[in-house]
């Protein structure tokens, strides 16, 4: 889609004042076109099929059909980047089902006094709903490993670490399958999520592979087969343990260009220094640019570099970036990730 388009849009929501928001903040960008409203998930289905919008913006929780029914039955009938909007301290289990089923992506939702105010041209609605124009619907399918793998020895590397943004959770959820069951490095992953779902997600993610899932904590010791995300309140760091020679957690106020809490450079740039060449980097879909200086520093440190490839990729964002920059020399489709991963070692 190009630029000079207008983007249609739809919203699903049963709040009359929150369609009356979102209808503002939507009005707000010449580039966006409001098609119409719908109270409920099965309106929200009958409407898309009448006015055939370009991206359909959904309340989570509905009366009677909610977000999840409502991304089900779009992608059977008629495949169209949904955004989901959430309160965050409830029933975030739910926006994960729904992203697996294919969403797009979900946001919190915006607050009562969002209108006419700075707050407005902060929220990230409109950025989403170009980005989520410009993206390709896909279910990637994946093979999922439930054997243990012969490692022969130690491996050739010490640490996986992997960013990930816009359709992230979901790249994520799909690439943990494919390890093998008795990895022996950890993994350790930034993920661009609001803090209070990164504990469901770790949750989620536990249920989902026998390894270890949890978010990382400050003063963590990082232990082999185990996954860690970091949290979405700093900015998390690797060092070293000068004592025992081990990798621990920190977390800094630091400032970073592209994203923060959690930073996928920070955290990259961190485990650079710390592994040298002893670790790969990951890049998965994702808006903007963040990871490609972190990964420019691994690869200075003679690690190996990835990006998910474009086919794969829901946004093809931060894995484009990387790759563009030279910052990694390999790009893999989603589906043969595990087992490119598995080969390096």
């Amino acid at each position: 889609m190009s630029s000079s388009k207008t983007i249609s849009t739809l919203i699903v929501e049963d709040s009359a004042l929150m369609r009356i928001l979102l209808s503002d903040i939507l009005k707000a960008d010449p580039n966006i076109e409001l098609l119409g409203t719908a109270k409920n998930g099965k309106e929200g289905v009958e409407k898309a099929r009448l006015l055939e919008p370009d991206v359909i913006i959904s309340d989570m929780i509905m009366p009677d059909f909610d977000g999840v029914y409502l991304v089900e039955h779009i992608m059977k009938e008629i495949p169209t980047p949904v955004i989901l909007l959430s309160s965050l301290e409830k029933n975030d289990g739910l926006v994960f089902d729904a992203l697996q089923k294919g969403a797009f992506d979900f946001l919190d939702k915006p607050k009562d006094d969002i209108t006419n105010s700075i707050k407005a041209k902060n929220y990230p609605l409109t950025a989403l709903v170009k980005a989520a124009a410009e993206s390709k619907i896909k279910k990637i399918e994946v093979k999922e490993n439930k054997n243990s793998h012969a490692f022969h020895g130690t491996a050739a590397y010490t640490a996986i670490v992997i960013g990930a943004s816009t359709g992230g959770p979901g790249a994520i959820e799909n690439l943990l399958k494919q390890l093998p069951n008795n990895l022996i490095l950890p993994v350790i992953i930034a993920q661009h999520m609001p803090d209070s779902f990164i504990q469901s997600f770790a949750k989620r993610l536990d249920i989902l592979t026998e390894l270890k899932v949890k978010v990382a904590e400050s003063g963590e010791e990082i232990r082999p087969g185990y996954i860690y995300l970091a949290p979405g309140h700093a900015n998390m760091r690797l060092r070293k343990n000068p004592n025992t020679g081990g990798v621990v957690v920190h977390f800094t106020d630091k400032v970073f260009t592209e994203f923060n809490n959690p930073s996928i450079d920070c955290l990259m740039e961190s485990a650079a220094e710390v592994y040298g060449d002893r670790m790969i980097g990951l890049i998965l879909t994702g808006m903007g640019k963040d990871g490609t200086e972190g990964l420019k520093k691994i690869k200075a440190k003679g690690g190996i570099t990835i990006a998910q490839d474009e086919d794969t990729s829901v946004v093809y964002g931060m894995p484009k970036s990387a790759f563009d920059s030279g910052a990694t020399d390999r790009l893999v489709p989603l589906d043969q990730m595990g087992g490119y991963l598995v080969s390096c070692l």
